[in-house]
């Protein structure tokens, strides 16, 4: 089984960037989100920061917002929007490489 693999560019003039596997899973949600952008929380996954700091190596910008959060855990999360404009070029995911 093939994993998630999504081309993109950085707009306006960025070359082609290939991200595979749950980095591209992140950078789909990231889109997905637009400005209100990602949680843990919201889109569980077991290293989010992980991914954005990947995503940022790739040149994509990704802002991170501390927000508090009550409950019996209360404590902070952060959310993650992505700031540059991005065209996804080609998403190849499980489905279509099966």
């Amino acid at each position: 089984m093939k994993k998630l693999t999504i081309t993109a560019r950085i707009l306006p003039d960025g070359k082609p960037i290939t991200v595979i596997g749950r980095d591209a899973w992140a950078l789909r949600n990231l889109v997905k989100a637009g400005t209100a952008g990602c949680t843990p929380i919201d889109q569980p996954g077991p290293r989010w920061s992980h991914y954005i700091f990947k995503l940022r190596g790739f040149g994509f910008l990704i802002e991170t917002v501390h927000e508090n959060h009550g409950g019996p855990f209360a404590g902070t999360h952060a959310r993650y929007v992505l700031r540059s404009d991005v065209e996804l070029v080609r998403v190849l995911d499980q489905q279509e490489a099966a």
